[in-house]
Order: C-alpha cells, then structure tokens, then sequence
C-alpha cells in the first residue's frame, strides 16, 4: 500500500489507546470548563466491496483550528491515487482517493491526531471590543439551500425573540424556544437533514442534530444573529457521566454529531447545543423523561455556553459539491462519501458502504 502524510505542527502522537477518563455510574454535575488539552487519533477506513467502474471516496478531516482544537495532522494509505481536497467556499478539508476501474478491492486509511479543550462562556464578562469583521457576519448571516432565513423562518424567529432587545437575550430565547418545541426522533437517519423550512411548515420539529441544531442557525441568522454549524464526531466518554452525550467504546463509526455556534458581540462566538438536551431526555434514562428530570437541567443550563470536547469538529460547511464528483450536492460533510461509476454509496449504510471508524486517547 502507498503511504503518505500531511503533518500540521508535529509528527502524530504516539498512541496509548483508548483511555476514558471516567467510567462513573452516575452523573457528576454537568459544568464543562477548560481544564487542559486532550489529544485523540481517529482512524477512518473505507472499502469499496462492489467496485462498477472507477470509484472514489471522500473523507472528512478535522479543518477546525480554535481556542478549542489544534489540528496536529492526517495520514492516509490505500492503493488509490490519494490527496487532500478542500470545499471551495467553507475550506473544509477531506482526503480525496480516487481508483480506476481496474482495482477490484479500493480501500483506504486516514488517521487524524488532534488536540481538544472544554469551552465555557463566562457571560458576566462583557468586552465590547470582541466584534465581528463585516465580511465574517455577511457569511455568517447568509441562507443555505436547506436553512432559509426569510418566509416562516423569519416569521418564527421574530416571533420567539418579541420583546427581547439585547443580542444575548434572543440568542437564549432561541435556545429555550428549540429546547422545549423540539424531540430527538429515534427514527431519524443518521443525525438528519436540516431541512428547518420542512420542520416549520409541516409543524413536525422532530429530529436528531442536524435538523434541530440547524433550526438554531436560521433562526438565530433570521434575526441578524450571525451563526453556523459544526459538523463533527464524538470521540469519548462523557467526563460528567452521561452515557447519552459520549461514546462507550472505540468504534465511533456511527457517532457523528453537529452543534452549532452563535456569535454575540462582546464574547466572540459562543456555543449552543439543544438537539444534545433533547437527547438527554430520550436517551439517558431507559424510559424518555422530561425537561423537569433532574439530569435535563444542569445539561439544559450549561449547552448554552458551554460545549465539553470529547468530540471533534470537522468543518462549518453547506451544500458542498465533492470534488471530482459529477453527483449532486450533499448537505454537510459529517460522514464518508464515495461513489462507484455513477452510482453515490449511501453514507448512512456503513455494512455496505463499508467503512469504520475508530477513536483513541493519546499523549503527545
């Protein structure tokens, strides 16, 4: 197999295997703060079974750099021709393999290193001189094909934020609103589609993150909130105990989950997660509770500010056209892609189109 590296600011850490930090039985109080980096390797293999002609395969990699992810690199082997491509309009980043009609077994490995900190917003310090460059809040404000910001879009979001005057109190408002209008939809494929405009008319405002999380984006960018999306994985053990908002082992392969951020003036970009308090109320207990349970609250308080990391952030993008493909768009890059001849493999179908995906705790 050929083997090739794209490094960012270092060699890949050294690998200890998956180390959960805790293994509690019961819930500590749910207060992510920054506490210190955590360093994790995802690994992401792809095989094509039923290859028809020549085949491709796209891999999400984290493009994410903050005050909460360091990238520290990707490598990949496989026995196709293998490249870093980037979303022309978002900057997100994948490996982009490619094999001719003559490889009967296309596979590929990536193995991504990154760092992760928690984030937590202290609200009671304002700076007014954290501002938005005028660019970054146009983009930041803009529809997508699947998150409209005029019709009932619009209509909604005034009507959550009436009365409200400051940005602070109708980013909230937007929180709460969606927290207690919205359910996690067990049956939902994969995280969603996000369709927020098909959630309003038809008054069914169930789902799983993408669509709940994205209803966040609109709404907030309908009423001049600048907002975005973050596509990403879970990748350990939540460190406060819930079993709902972590993973239980190192297969991850269907552990994808997207939040979102909402920009407010004095504090920079802040971040928001109500699909995960809806998915606390369906899935932490073995029966659905309700927002009074006492697990919902201390998560329902602090997803608006907070986000804890056990989780990696692939990108921010929409309605990306995957390069080389001849396909239609797809709405995020959360998932591998790949097609054979001109057929697109169903991302959600992993036994099929088959891949896997790994996650472990390393020390740099």
């Amino acid at each position: 197999m050929r083997r090739r590296s794209f490094l960012q600011g270092g060699a890949a850490a050294s690998v200890l295997g998956y180390l959960p930090r805790l293994g509690l039985a019961q819930q500590l109080p749910y207060d992510p703060r920054p506490s210190g980096w955590r360093t994790f390797e995802v690994t992401t293999r792809v095989e094509i079974l039923k290859p028809a002609g020549a085949s491709r395969a796209w891999i999400p990699l984290p493009s994410v750099e903050s005050d909460y992810q360091k990238v520290i690199g990707n490598t990949w082997s496989g026995n196709g021709s293998t490249r870093i491509a980037r979303d022309g309009k978002y900057g997100a980043a994948m490996v982009l393999s490619e094999w001719s009609a003559a490889e009967k077994a296309p596979v590929l490995e990536v193995v991504s290193a990154f760092s992760t900190q928690n984030r937590a917003v202290d609200f009671s310090k304002r700076n007014p001189a954290i501002k938005l460059d005028a660019a970054t809040a146009k983009f930041s404000l803009a529809p997508t094909e699947l998150i409209p910001t005029d019709g009932i879009v619009r209509k909604t979001a005034l009507e959550i934020t009436r009365g409200k005057t400051s940005d602070v109190d109708k980013a909230r408002a937007i929180y709460d609103w969606i927290v207690e209008n919205t359910f996690r939809n067990p049956k939902t494929r994969g995280c969603g589609v996000g369709d927020i405009k098909a959630m309003l008319e038809s008054g069914n405002l169930s789902g799983k993150c993408a669509d709940l999380n994205a209803l966040y984006v609109g709404l907030a960018r309908a009423v001049n909130l600048p907002a975005r999306d973050v596509y990403g994985l879970r990748v350990a053990r939540s460190e406060f105990g819930y079993r709902s908002l972590g993973v239980g082992s190192p297969n991850v392969t269907r552990a994808q989950h997207c939040r979102a951020e909402v920009f407010l003036t004095g504090y920079g970009w802040v971040p928001v997660d109500p699909a995960d308090v809806r998915k606390v109320v369906l899935e932490e207990k073995a029966q659905p509770t309700t927002l009074a349970d006492p697990v919902v609250p201390p998560v329902r308080a602090k997803l608006f500010g907070s986000w804890e990391m056990n989780w990696l952030a692939y990108n921010e993008a929409h309605d990306i056209r995957l390069p080389g493909s001849s396909g239609p768009a797809i709405g995020f890059l959360m998932y591998p892609q790949a097609e054979t001849g001109s057929e697109r493999l169903d991302s959600l179908d992993p036994d099929n189109f088959k891949y896997t995906i790994t996650a472990r705790e390393t020390k740099a």
